[in-house]
């Protein structure tokens, strides 16, 4: 079945550049420019991702964001006209999966939304099937994409899971930021990486019983660090 995704942006010419470009991989392609009716076709279509500007009129990207979070683990991917830094720290803690800048290169979104659909859909293989990792007090069922601490189950949100997987797998193993966003994001990624950190953070706030921490390596990026 054909993937549907939801463009939200009021310039046109940013819908009409992205539509192109994602109808020739194939993708079903609807679109708003108002941040009230994005809302509604979110609501009404189930779209598989959502391309989200942040600054709209009738309801604001980070709003959307806040209330689809509320209700679902829909795919995001958020897009700012600004170069702060700030924006997309909080559009990444209101629970977006990724952001673009503007202006963007039309390729560069679609082989970011090829790789999260990838992440979501890939079929269940044999790798989904090993056994349970523990590490003192720790234990993720992959198969499941189960986390428990202290015998205790935490929900994690997807990337959230498969970054402390590749963690969790290689014990010590010092993992710099573009190699994570290449293992969990699934492409490579030259240029900025705060992508990575924020969720980094949201692991350490949910796992904060964990004995195994996740340490940062200043100057390399993260590993997990067994007692």
């Amino acid at each position: 079945m054909t993937d549907t995704i939801l463009l939200v942006d009021d310039e046109q010419h940013i819908i009409d550049l992205a539509k192109m470009y994602l109808e020739r991989e194939g993708y079903n392609v609807t679109s708003a420019a108002d941040g009230l009716i994005a809302l509604d076709k979110i609501l009404n279509d189930n779209p598989n991702l959502i391309v989200l500007d942040l600054m709209l009129p009738g309801l604001d990207g980070w709003e959307i964001c806040r209330r689809v979070r509320a209700e679902s683990d829909m795919p995001i991917i958020m897009l700012t006209a600004r170069n702060d830094d700030i924006d997309k720290i909080v559009g990444l803690e209101l629970g977006a999966d990724d952001y673009l800048t503007k202006p963007f290169n039309p390729r560069e979104l679609v082989a970011r939304v090829k790789a999260i659909l990838r992440r979501i859909g890939r079929p269940l293989t044999l790798g989904d099937n090993k056994p349970t990792l523990t590490i003192t007090n720790l234990s993720i069922h992959p198969g499941k994409r189960l986390v428990m601490v202290n015998n205790q189950p935490v929900d994690l949100r997807l990337k959230e899971f498969d970054l402390l997987l590749a963690l969790a797998e290689n014990p010590g193993v010092v993992f710099s930021r573009e190699k994570l966003l290449d293992v969990v994001w699934g492409f490579d990624f030259a240029g900025e990486t705060r992508t990575v950190d924020v969720h980094i953070a949201h692991l350490r706030h949910k796992l904060k019983a964990m004995r195994p921490i996740i340490e940062t390596v200043w100057g390399v990026g993260y590993k997990l660090d067994t007692p």
